[in-house]
């Protein structure tokens, strides 16, 4: 047999049969992940679903709406963060062709296509896609909806602090600085010279003074890691059951939890309600979300509140028996060994739920604009993430890198039972074999004709 050589120059042939191409051996996740979502008809329901935002008759045919959300769904599994990402992947993978159900002769989307038709679909298409999923999760037992635990974390917006102006004038960050050197004296401010007019002053950062022109809907806010962005808040409220999120909600970054709690509870419970038929009865929340009116509007609306209470010296409840009743109802829950497993529950599944959406599946920092754009897409995000529960439930792995993590592991445990056998086996010649033999395994063997196997 000669050695085969590249050539260094090839004309490519202009037709090409069919039968000649070679298809892609596919891949285990995705192909499970198409077959389950064959089977439950979701290209026919999302295809439904956008009927209304395309024309019947005029123009050509567009992009099928089921290709749209396997897209968005390809971001989650892979890791993409941005729409330019999914399209260059999708394109280069002939497996996540085959999940699109896109043949070799057309082209996967654009990232322009995917971002026109964000755009035109509505956020309540995105919300039902989202609401379709968390019934096929109940529908395989994966939803209970007894009880949610809320919390919020930060995302990064696209957009930077050194663009802000001011709110009252469109004045830039260093004008103004200028302006305030000037009236402090110096007539020509210097770099060194704005840099110590700022230094001192008190709230030179608030979000009622300036705000971002690119992207009016980011707040001024200091990150998990101590450095000040402008970012968004997202919140999630998570079955505490199966870990499946129920809502999901983007909001201000600078709204407090005792504001935001409300708009995540009253979207869980529709979504809970359309999935399972109820609506969740207990909430498990955290020290920073305890406040009269949230005790006392939770108690109203007859679900038992478990909210970690802050440090805080008795109080006088003159003509407020309600707000103490609530109070005093939601500490004697505190103090029992449930609460304690329910909030140790919530920091393990609320969190697994960020670090999922947000560092496994980068959307730490978003490249979109204006709250709607986001949580268009992080919907369909969250939705990824709650397939990926049910098809940890079948093949044992809700991501493809899981799947293969499994399969490394497998063939790690394998390798460590022939180890420990071919020790044991070493072991037991070692011990029968006299004083003067050698014990080591190959010599030993040798010597004695033993067939190791």
């Amino acid at each position: 047999m000669s050695m085969g050589r590249k050539a260094r120059e090839q004309q490519e042939a202009l037709f090409v049969p069919a039968d000649r191409i070679d298809a892609a051996p596919g891949h285990a996740f995705y192909d499970r992940l198409s077959a389950l979502l064959t089977k439950h008809g979701f290209d026919d329901f999302v295809e439904e679903q956008c009927r209304p935002f395309y024309a019947e008759r005029m123009g050509r045919p567009s992009i099928p709406p089921g290709i749209y959300f396997r897209m968005l769904m390809v971001g989650y599994f892979e890791g993409l963060d941005s729409e330019r990402g999914i399209a260059w992947r999708c394109r280069d993978s002939l497996s996540l062709r085959s999940f699109l159900g896109v043949p070799l002769t057309e082209r996967t989307p654009d990232h322009s296509s995917l971002s026109r038709i964000r755009q035109m679909l509505d956020l309540e298409t995105h919300r039902e896609v989202f609401a379709w999923v968390l019934a096929l999760l109940s529908e395989h037992k994966l939803l209970a909806g007894k009880r949610v635990g809320i919390d919020a974390t930060t995302m990064e917006a696209n957009a930077a602090m050194r663009s802000i102006v001011r709110r009252d004038t469109g004045e830039s960050y260093p004008d103004f600085l200028e302006g305030l050197a000037k009236e402090s004296g110096v007539e020509t401010p210097t770099r060194e010279d704005r840099k110590r007019v700022d230094k001192g002053r008190k709230g030179k950062a608030s979000n009622d003074d300036w705000e971002s022109p690119d992207d009016p809907d980011a707040r001024i806010t200091k990150m998990k890691d101590g450095r000040t962005h402008l970012a968004h808040k997202a919140e999630h409220a998570v079955d505490l059951d199966s870990g499946a999120i129920a809502a999901v909600t983007i909001q201000p970054a600078d709204r407090g939890d005792t504001s935001s709690v409300y708009e995540t509870l009253a979207e869980a419970n529709d979504q809970l309600k359309a999935a399972t038929g109820h609506a969740a009865d207990e909430a498990v929340l955290d020290r920073g979300c305890h406040s009269n009116d949230v005790l006392t509007t939770l108690t109203e609306l007859e679900i038992r509140t478990y909210i970690a209470e802050p440090m805080r010296p008795r109080r006088r409840w003159r003509g407020q028996h309600i707000v103490r009743d609530a109070v005093y109802g939601n500490g004697r829950r505190q103090q029992r060994c449930k609460a304690k497993a329910l909030h140790k529950r919530r920091g393990e599944l609320v969190e697994r739920s960020f670090a999922d959406c947000l560092e496994t599946g980068a959307m730490r920092r978003t490249h979109l604009r204006g709250h709607e754009n986001i949580a268009k897409r992080y919907l369909v995000h969250a939705a990824a993430f709650n397939i990926g529960l049910m098809m940890r439930r079948l093949i044992g792995a809700g991501t493809p890198k899981g799947l293969s993590r499994r399969a490394v592991e497998a063939l790690e445990a394998v390798w460590g039972y022939v180890i420990a056998c071919w020790s044991r086996l070493i072991d037991i010649l070692g011990r029968r074999a006299p004083r003067n033999a050698i014990v080591g395994s190959a010599d030993y063997a040798r010597e004695h004709r033993c067939v190791l196997a």
